[in-house]
């Protein structure tokens, strides 16, 4: 069984690496592509779902932004299963936070130079605050391309879906980009943050196992 995962925004296969899956599953990582200029969600999600080859059965699996963009890849190809890391199945769980970015239209007029490498840095130092047990955040955040990362930001304030319920989430409880308080998951890992398929990749190992032998 192959199972496409997408990471995190800005994030390669790096902070996923260290999950285990069963033997049955054949893990294939999906790439971030760059966003054509004024592209909407539908089309990236299209091109992002290329790679998917529905002449087979298939699960899908994504970590934070790219748990949206499976479930979005989910509604033209339909998988098998379809398991979020440290996401969210609607938009009615978004936290304040990223209510105040859909309302207030904010990410759509912050300028590009926001996004740069400079801003990476600073972006890393405080997630440190947060995730001070791993010091290699710069090492997951691999695509630092500022267009894709303001189109990113616009479009997971934009966001808006209705909840599939057979969508398995699985989230941190001590996640702030995503608090668990607003969601009802399937799986919460106990003190996990949003790094925590990175930090607790035993725990998450052992729900997937569960999970994709079901």
């Amino acid at each position: 069984m192959k199972v496409y995962v997408v990471s995190g925004l800005g994030a390669d296969f790096k902070v996923l690496e260290r999950l285990e899956f069963p033997e049955h599953c054949e893990i294939v990582f999906i790439d971030w592509l760059i966003p054509e200029k004024n592209e909407s969600l539908p089309l990236y999600v299209e091109r992002m779902a290329e790679k998917v080859d529905v002449s087979e059965p298939f699960c899908l699996l994504g970590y934070s932004f790219g748990g949206i963009i499976v479930q979005e890849i989910n509604k033209i190809k339909p998988a098998e299963k379809v398991v979020i890391l440290g996401s969210i199945k609607s938009d009615k769980e978004k936290s304040k936070f990223i209510r105040t970015g859909e309302v207030t239209k904010i990410p759509r007029v912050l300028p590009l130079s926001l996004f740069n490498d400079r801003a990476a840095n600073v972006y890393s130092v405080v997630r440190k605050l947060f995730d001070p047990k791993n010091p290699k955040i710069l090492q997951y955040f691999k695509v630092r391309d500022p267009y894709y990362l303001k189109w990113s930001v616009e479009k997971v304030s934009e966001w808006k879906f209705e909840e599939n319920p057979s969508v398995i989430q699985i989230l941190g409880d001590r996640d702030i980009v995503f608090p668990v308080k607003n969601s009802k998951p399937n799986y919460i890992i106990k003190g996990g943050t949003h790094l925590f398929p990175a930090t607790k990749y035993k725990e998450v190992s052992k729900v997937l196992n569960e999970v994709f032998l079901l």
